[in-house]
């Protein structure tokens, strides 16, 4: 598809495009800032290749799109770099399980941009995946069914507690320091994207609990749901190289990068736009059940 000064090409057949033609050091006008957020609505997740971009460049290039959220709600940042988050599997940062980013708080990211900076010779791929389209393939009495269906999320849950003991003394202290506040929040199982009207599924890593049902018909049918998120056609992989920039709509995505590149270093830096509270079905909008509403991590806790 050709665009005025730039390309978009599908990497996916539902999901993802590489954007070609624009350099994102340089501060891009408001058009075409437009015209890259009508592609990332349509396609979910934008590929740059090679942008070689500093820290002060990603942060500058996110901040188009919205205001920041800082790194992390628990998760300390780049020193002197508020908004910016290590992704670093030295530092024990490997995210081994599908999620959509900090969904445990009730005003969760909006857009999320990762850059890579080291990468591993094989392995360390980002998985996205369309939770729009998975919700379409839903058939009518359970996406019925889903579209009444309410999930807690917490940051104490799959994401943060590894299936097998963590490695080493860094990973264990990065979970202690992921879950060293706590927050749960009920958020709809169907989420209506408040830019396109899309529905969406809204559950991820974080999700628990469905309310109204016990904990083994919770586990059994959020299973049921993921599972159309993680068809192969709702999918794209993204091989890293050095100096790539990944961008995602975080209200219609889950990711995961596969902890298959042994013990090799892999970094990337994160920088996160500020989301609204999202909205049901029914017009419901997310509601905190413990914790705050995390207005040091977002501006638009309030909201």
């Amino acid at each position: 598809m050709a665009t005025t000064g730039f390309d978009v090409r599908r990497v996916g057949g539902r999901i993802g495009a590489e954007v070609l033609g624009v350099d994102l050091s340089e501060t891009l006008e408001p058009p075409l800032v437009e015209e890259i957020n009508a592609a990332l609505l349509e396609h979910k997740a934008l590929f740059f290749r090679g942008q070689d971009l500093t820290d002060a460049d990603q942060t500058r290039f996110a901040a188009q799109f919205g205001e920041l959220t800082t790194a992390h709600p628990t998760v300390p940042s780049v020193e002197g770099e508020p908004h910016i988050l290590p992704v670093d599997s030295e530092q024990g940062v490997r995210a081994n399980h599908w999620h959509t980013d900090v969904t445990f708080v009730r005003t969760p990211p909006k857009v999320s941009t990762l850059r890579s900076l080291v990468v591993p010779p094989y392995g360390g791929n980002t998985l996205i995946a369309d939770t729009a389209a998975a919700y379409a393939d839903l058939p009518g009495p359970l996406r019925e069914l889903a579209d009444r269906l309410w999930a807690e999320h917490s940051n104490d849950h799959d994401y943060a507690r590894p299936a097998s003991p963590p490695r080493g003394e860094k990973a264990a202290e990065h979970r202690r320091i992921f879950v060293s506040r706590k927050w749960r929040t009920a958020h709809p199982v169907v989420r209506v994207h408040p830019e396109t009207g899309e529905r969406g599924l809204f559950i991820g890593g974080f999700a628990h609990r469905l309310e109204g049902l016990s904990a083994d018909e919770s586990r059994d049918l959020l299973r049921i749901l993921q599972a159309y998120v993680t068809r192969p056609e709702n999918t794209v992989r993204w091989r890293w190289a050095p100096g790539d920039l990944v961008v995602f709509d975080n209200r219609s995505t889950q990711h995961y990068a596969p902890d298959d590149y042994d013990d090799l270093p892999r970094r990337l830096h994160r920088v996160t736009v500020a989301g609204d509270v999202p909205v049901g079905v029914d017009g419901r909008t997310s509601r905190v059940i413990e914790g705050d509403e995390a207005a040091h991590y977002t501006p638009h806790a309030a909201a």
